[in-house]
Formats: structure tokens, C-alpha cells, sequence
């Protein structure tokens, strides 16, 4: 579900960011104002992202091959930390660029003056559909968590990373507009610049927002503390299996997880006994936690030492 509706968000944010950017970039070229300017490459900049995630989610989806036993499930977060210095790169740092150059050769917008404003107007109305979009789809998947916790916590990069640009977006339509109707109000072309240089800054923060938490992704994260209760709570359910003596988790993609465990079993059972065990424990774990696709037990005696030395390596 979450795979089909970051596709969705993404879809929708891509169809409103490519209309967006060529109305933005007629109006830069009517009204030579710098934040339309910067709007526009913003606009493209984004629309880029957009398709680099499908390109990932694609690739991602590749059978695991002898030189990539788990699969290529990571693909996602890497094409994820590209968008991150794309918007970095392509957005932010060309908006503070053409701040600096409209601050030390400010001009009003001397024609077409009703244009800027009404496609701003628009592109925020285009951008809240988008935004609303990917908020619904969210929604599916978020449940009481935070918005703060969903972007910093989800697996699947592709919706935080489509929330954080729609809400730069949003937010950097607004110093747009800003910019534009204060030059339009005074005829003093600095303030143009400043909305510009604000869209910059905004962009530069969201990119780095990004490329910490897809980093963190990359890294190889855990599964969520829920779980990891419910698997540990799968593997304790049957018989034949006394403790875990320790356990960990890795995502090897947004939808495939990673389970190594060390079970103690009784000294008495014999060996067919604990395959046929183990072999329950898989089960149940599978069925706890669909995502949980490669599953590694272990069967020991337990020994308190062991354990501790184990559980710390």
C-alpha cells in the first residue's frame, strides 16, 4: 500500500510541478521578476525529483541476483538522497545566486504587472492539490504517528520526501508572492530579490532535512519498535523455544525486512525436533509481519555469558 501510494503523490505532485513551471518561467519572461525566476527552476527542479523516485521505485523492484543476493529494495533511499542534492543543488543554491544578482541590480516589474500574481495564485492552488494528495495517501499508512515522527521514522522515502517538497513549495509560493507584490506595491526590486533569497534558504533547509534522514536510511535502519514486539512476540508463541537470547532487524528496502535471531531451546530436544521448530517460528513470524522476507534463526543453549557477549557484538 505504501509502495502504491507514494506512487500516487508522486504522479500528482509531477503533473502539478511540470504545469506549474512552464506558466511560472512565461511569467519570469514577461515580467523579468527573479523570484518567478527561481520559482520556475524550483518547479523543475522538483519535477526532477519526482521522476528520479519513479526511477527508483522501478529499479527497485529488480529480482535479487548473485551479486545482490537481498535484492535491490535500497534503490529507493539512494535515489531519495540524489533528490536531496538535486534540490539542494538545482533550487536552492540557483535562487540565492539570482537573489544576489537582482539585490545589486534591482529593476521593478514594470509590464505585465497582473501576471506574476495570478500565476502564483494558481500555482498555489495546483501545489495544495498535490499537497492534499499526499497527505491522503499518508494518512494510510501513518496512522497516530506524528508528522514529524512519520518523515524522521518511515521506511518508504518516497512520501515524506513528496510531503517536505510540497510544503517547501507551498511555503516558497508565498515569499514569492510576497517578493512580487511588494515590488509591485513600491517599485523597489529588492524586495523581489529578498523573496528570492528566501525561497533559497527554504530550499537549501528542506534539502538537508533530506539527505539527514535518506542518509539514516541508507546507513540500514531497524524495524519499528512495533515490529520488533511483534516478531518477538511471534518467536515466543510456539513451543520448543525457551528465550531469545538476541535478536536484529534491518530493512532492506521500504517493504523487506531482515530477521536474525537467536533462540535458546531445551538441552533435551532433538535436532529434528528443533528444525521442526524453527520452521514454525518462520511461519509465524511471516504472518506477524508480512514484510519480514528473509529470516535467519539461530538455535542455542542459553548460557547468561553468551548471551551478554553476544547481544553486545
Amino acid at each position: 500500500m505504501s509502495a502504491e501510494g507514494g506512487t500516487k503523490a508522486i504522479i500528482a505532485a509531477l503533473s502539478a510541478n511540470l504545469g506549474i513551471a512552464v506558466t511560472k518561467f512565461g511569467a519570469y519572461v514577461l515580467t523579468g521578476s527573479s523570484s518567478m525566476l527561481a520559482e520556475s527552476i524550483h518547479s523543475v527542479a522538483d519535477s526532477g525529483n519526482q521522476l528520479l523516485l519513479l526511477i527508483g521505485g522501478k529499479r527497485s523492484r529488480r529480482e535479487a541476483t548473485t551479486e545482490h543476493p537481498f535484492g535491490y529494495g535500497r534503490e529507493r533511499y539512494i535515489y531519495a538522497f540524489i533528490v536531496s542534492i538535486v534540490l539542494f543543488t538545482v533550487g536552492g543554491l540557483f535562487a540565492l545566486y539570482e537573489a544576489y544578482h537582482k539585490w545589486h541590480d534591482p529593476h521593478g516589474i514594470d509590464e505585465w504587472q497582473w501576471v506574476p500574481v495570478v500565476v502564483l495564485v494558481v500555482a498555489i492552488g495546483l501545489e495544495s492539490y498535490s499537497f492534499y494528495t499526499a497527505i491522503t495517501e499518508s494518512n494510510r499508512t501513518r496512522g497516530a504517528t506524528s508528522w514529524v515522527n512519520y518523515v524522521r521514522r518511515a521506511k518508504a522515502p518516497e512520501l515524506p520526501v513528496v510531503l517536505l517538497e510540497d510544503t517547501g513549495a507551498l511555503i516558497g509560493l508565498v515569499f514569492a508572492l510576497f517578493g512580487v507584490g511588494m515590488t509591485l506595491a513600491t517599485g523597489d526590486g529588492r524586495w523581489d530579490a529578498a523573496g528570492t533569497a528566501a525561497i533559497g534558504l527554504l530550499l537549501v533547509a528542506i534539502a538537508a532535512i533530506l539527505a539527514i534522514e535518506t542518509k539514516s536510511l541508507l546507513l540500514g535502519e531497524g524495524a519499528s519498535p512495533e515490529a520488533v514486539r511483534q516478531i518477538e512476540q511471534a518467536v515466543l508463541a510456539g513451543g520448543g523455544i525457551e528465550r531469545i537470547i538476541h535478536m536484529k532487524t534491518l530493512h532492506l528496502g521500504p517493504e523487506e525486512l531482515l530477521v536474525a535471531v537467536k533462540i535458546a531451546v531445551p538441552r533435551t530436544e532433538s535436532a529434528e525436533e528443533v528444525a521442526k521448530h524453527i520452521d514454525e517460528t518462520e511461519a509465524r513470524i511471516r504472518e506477524a509481519v508480512p514484510i519480514a522476507r528473509v529470516i535467519y534463526i539461530e538455535p542455542d543453549i542459553y548460557r547468561a555469558s553468551a548471551a551478554s557477549s553476544a547481544a553486545a557484538g
